[in-house]
C-alpha cells in the first residue's frame, strides 16, 4: 500500500481515525512530538510497543530514529541511561500506559537519583475518563501521580501544544538545571489525533542558552581563597563533567588533588598526576581532601552512599559549584558557593586566577599523592580481598579503551570501580546512589549504540545479571559486540553477609544457578567458563576476540 501524508491541520480530529483506515499517515500529535525529539538530536528510542502507543511507533521509521525493543520496559530505560550517560542528550524511553509505564519507573528512579536525563513518552487515558475505574485495558488508578512520585516532573498533555510545550520544557531543564528525567503523558486521543492548533514556531528546538555563570563578586571571593590556599583539593561529582578541560586546568594551576564521585569517575583522567580516583569509600582517598586547607566540591551532592560511614570534613575553607542554590549546603556546609553550570563557573575561577589556556606543567602538589594511591589499593585490598583480586586480573585484560559496566554486585563496587581506571567521564557505567540490581546488562546496550567503536564489558553479579537477563536477546538482535564478565558467588553474596552479620541463617540468598554459557548461547550469543582459576585472563580475552554477544562466568570460589 502506498503511504501519502497531508498536511497538519488538515485532518480534524474526529477524522483522524478514517484517514489512517484510508491509508494516509497522518501528521498526528504522536508525529508532532517524535519529530521534535528527533530535530533536538534524538536519534534513538527504548521500549516496547503496546496497544496504545503504536501512534508513537507508526513514525519511527518515517523520522529516521532507531527503535530499540527491549524485552522489558525497566531493560529500555536502563539501556537509555547508558546512551545518555556517554552523549549527554537524554535517552528516550516509549512505554504503553499502565504496567509499561510503572515497569519502567525503576530506571527512572535511577536516573532521578544520578542525575541522568531521560524522557519517558507514555499514553494515557482519553480526555474525561481519568478516574473512571471501568476496568479499561492497562487502567490504573493514577500513572501520572505514579510517575510523578520519581521523577523530576510528569505532566499530562491535554492538547497537542501541551505534549509540544512538555519537550521544550524537557530540553530546559537539561540545559539548565540538574538533568533528571521526565514523564510526559498523552491522552490516547489526544496522541492520535491532528497536531492541529500548533504555534508554527514552537515546532522547532529552541536554542540553548548560555551556560549560566556564578555571581564576579563570589567568584572573585572563592579565587582568593583559592590563591592563598596552601593545601587545595577538589572533588568532582557528575555536575563537573561539563567543566571538565576547565578542572584540569585549574587542578594543575593549584598543584591539588582530585578526588572523584562514582558518577564523576573520569573527569579527570585516572592517569593524570593529579588523580586519586573514584574513592569516597576509603579512608584513604578522603585523606586528601579533609586534609585540604581550601576545598572546591564541584557539581556533586557528596552522597552518604558512597561514603560508606566515612564523612568528608576538611579542616579549612569549602568552596561549592552548582546549578542549584539548594546544593549550596547539602551534606557539607559551603564557605562560598558558586551557582551556575560548571564549565561556565570553573571558567570564571581560571580567568580570576589567571591561569593560561595554554598546557603548562602540573604543579607540584602538597600531598605525596603516589603514597595516596597506594594507601587506597591496600586499603581496597584489604577491605574484600577475594572481589579486589579478581577484579584486579579482570581490568589488566581489558582494553585501555574499553566502557565498563558494573551493577549494584560485590565486584562491582568492592573492586571494579577501584580497579578500572577511566580516561574520560562516562566510560564507567554505575549508579552508586540507586544501587539496584538489573542495571549492568541494559546499560550496556544503550552504551555500545552510543559508542559502536568502542568495546564494552560489564563485570557483573550473578544475582544482579538475573534481574536483566533476557537483555542479552536485545543486544544479539541489535548486532552488537558485548562481554558479559558473570561473576558467580553463588546468590546474593552481600545480603548473605548482612544476614550472618546479624546472627540470622542464610535465608534466600543461596540461589540456584543456571549454566550460564549455555543460558548466553540459547540466546544466540557465545558462551565460555572458567573452570580454573589460572584460566581467567586466557578465557576472557578469548571472549573477548570473539565478536557478537559472549558471555564468560566465572565462579568466584575457584579465586578463594
Amino acid at each position: 500500500m502506498i503511504m501519502t501524508t497531508i498536511p497538519v491541520d488538515e485532518i480534524p480530529v474526529d477524522e483522524a481515525a478514517a484517514a489512517r483506515a484510508a491509508g494516509i499517515e497522518p501528521d498526528n500529535v504522536g508525529l508532532a512530538v517524535l519529530r521534535l525529539l528527533r530535530d533536538y538530536g534524538i536519534d534513538t528510542v527504548f521500549g516496547i510497543p503496546g496497544t496504545h502507543n503504536l501512534e508513537f511507533y507508526r513514525h519511527v521509521e518515517r523520522l529516521g530514529l532507531h527503535a530499540v525493543t527491549a524485552r522489558h520496559e525497566q531493560g529500555a530505560g536502563y539501556a537509555a541511561f547508558g546512551l545518555a550517560q556517554r552523549t549527554g542528550q537524554p535517552g528516550v524511553v516509549i512505554t504503553t500506559s499502565g504496567p509499561g509505564l510503572l515497569n519502567a519507573l525503576s530506571a527512572a528512579g535511577t536516573a532521578y537519583a544520578e542525575s541522568k536525563p531521560m524522557i519517558i513518552l507514555a499514553p494515557g487515558v482519553p480526555l474525561g475518563a481519568e478516574f473512571a475505574d471501568i476496568g479499561a485495558l492497562h487502567e490504573t488508578k493514577n500513572q501520572v501521580a505514579a510517575a510523578d512520585a520519581i521523577v523530576e516532573w510528569a505532566r499530562r498533555a491535554e492538547t497537542a501544544q501541551d505534549a509540544i510545550d512538555a519537550v521544550h520544557d524537557a530540553f530546559a531543564l537539561f540545559r539548565t538545571g540538574r538533568p533528571r528525567p521526565v514523564y510526559i503523558e498523552i491522552p490516547l486521543d489526544v496522541l492520535e489525533a491532528a497536531a492541529s492548533g500548533v504555534t508554527p514556531d514552537s515546532l522547532s528546538p529552541r536554542p540553548a542558552p548560555a551556560p549560566a555563570a556564578a555571581d564576579p563578586a563570589t567568584v572573585a571571593a572563592a579565587a582568593d581563597l583559592l590563591a592563598k590556599a596552601e593545601r587545595p583539593a577538589i572533588l568532582a561529582g557528575g555536575g563537573a563533567i561539563n567543566g571538565a578541560e576547565e578542572l584540569r586546568r585549574l587542578a594543575e594551576h593549584l598543584g591539588a588533588p582530585v578526588v572523584t564521585s562514582l558518577n564523576g569517575k573520569g573527569v579527570l583522567p585516572e592517569s593524570h598526576p593529579l588523580a586519586v580516583g573514584a574513592e569516597l569509600r576509603l579512608e584513604a582517598g578522603r585523606l586528601a581532601l579533609n586534609s585540604s586547607d581550601v576545598l572546591l566540591a564541584v557539581g556533586t551532592k557528596i552522597g552518604e552512599a558512597e561514603l560508606w560511614g566515612g564523612k568528608v570534613e576538611p579542616a579549612g575553607k569549602v568552596i561549592r559549584v552548582d546549578i542549584l542554590a539548594s546544593q549550596r549546603d547539602k551534606n557539607l556546609p559551603s564557605d562560598v558557593a558558586l551557582i551556575g553550570d560548571s564549565a561556565a563557573v570553573l571558567g570564571q575561577l581560571t580567568d580570576a586566577l589567571g591561569v593560561s589556556d595554554s598546557a603548562q606543567p602540573t604543579a607540584a602538589p602538597w600531598l605525596d599523592l603516589d603514597a595516596v594511591r597506594e594507601s587506597v589499593a591496600l586499603e581496597s585490598a584489604a577491605f574484600a580481598p577475594l572481589e579486589d583480586r579478581v577484579a584486579a586480573r579482570i581490568a589488566r585484560v581489558l582494553p585501555a579503551d574499553a566502557i565498563v559496566a558494573g551493577d549494584s554486585s560485590q565486584i562491582a563496587y568492592y573492586g571494579m570501580s577501584s580497579r578500572v581506571r577511566s580516561e574520560e567521564p562516562g566510560a564507567f557505567l554505575y549508579m552508586a546512589a540507586y544501587a539496584t540490581l538489573g542495571f549492568g546488562l541494559p546499560a550496556m546496550i544503550g552504551a555500545k549504540i552510543a559508542s559502536p567503536e568502542r568495546p564494552v564489558v560489564g563485570v557483573i553479579g550473578d544475582g544482579a545479571l538475573m534481574f536483566s537477563i533476557q537483555e542479552l536477546q536485545t543486544a544479539v538482535e541489535q548486532g552488537l559486540d558485548l562481554t558479559v564478565v558473570c561473576v558467580d558467588n553463588g546468590g546474593y553474596g552481600e545480603i548473605k553477609q548482612n544476614e550472618a552479620d546479624r546472627g540470622i541463617p542464610p535465608v534466600g540468598v543461596v540461589l540456584a544457578q543456571p549454566n550460564w554459557p549455555a543460558l548466553a548461547e540459547a540466546f544466540g550469543g557465545t558462551g565460555f567458563a572458567v573452570t580454573a582459576a589460572d584460566d581467567l585472563e586466557r578465557v576472557l580475552a578469548d571472549a573477548l576476540a570473539t565478536g557478537g554477544v559472549t558471555l564468560v562466568h566465572v565462579p568466584l570460589g575457584l579465586f578463594a
